[in-house]
């Protein structure tokens, strides 16, 4: 059966002919990318504890610069690493590959942190220095226990593949998936005559 104007009529809620419906591509997974952002904010909120504690905490008459120069380093390198966090979890749940870069980076150092501490500040007694941290013995022990914990967990998450996969995708405007269903393809030529009277143009 044809229409007026002699295309071939099509079934009620089928698709056009030799045009299956396309579907929308699926959208990648955001899981990992997510919750490595959210890690990461909690990350910076524990490394960047430590600096601000110490700089409130120095006594009246000194300064920052009175300061020796390995706790400076360690202080700076807490520092480095929550600012790097903070921009990192910002941007990754804006959805930038650059937010998994900072977020990889912001870990690696919140983690080296915790571990050069002890070097430069203990003489390298880590033995005492992650007793004294896991006993909680100072005020600033949670910081550290959370900084080990977390910055690995962080790493881990922003460096899937499937994180950067989230970030990467760029989803398609609707509308652009092809022939939609219900509507007639196109056709090459003219329709093939049926017979009868010709329509009146």
């Amino acid at each position: 059966m044809t229409n007026p104007y002699g295309y071939q009529a099509q079934p009620q809620g089928m698709g056009s002919v030799g045009y299956p419906p396309r579907l929308p591509p699926r959208n990648p997974n955001g899981a990992t990318a997510i919750i490595a952002g959210l890690l990461g904010l909690a990350l910076c909120g524990l490394v960047g504890y430590l600096p601000v504690y110490t700089f409130i905490e120095i006594p009246s008459g000194i300064s920052i610069g009175d300061l020796p120069g390995e706790a400076l380093t360690v202080l700076g390198l807490y520092l480095a690493a929550a600012i790097l966090l903070l921009i990192g979890a910002v941007v990754t749940l804006f959805r930038s590959v650059v937010g998994a870069v900072l977020l990889i980076i912001g870990a690696t150092l919140a983690l080296t942190s915790v571990l050069l501490e002890p070097a430069l500040l203990y003489r390298s007694e880590y033995g005492m220095f992650f007793e004294m941290t896991f006993q909680f013995e100072s005020d600033t022990a949670f910081s550290r226990v959370g900084a080990i914990v977390l910055a690995p967990i962080v790493l881990l998450l922003a460096a899937l593949p499937p994180t950067f996969r989230y970030l990467k995708h760029k989803p398609l405007p609707q509308g652009v998936y092809g022939p939609r269903q219900g509507y007639p393809a196109p056709q090459q030529g003219y329709p093939p005559y049926q017979g009868g009277q010709p329509p009146a143009w």
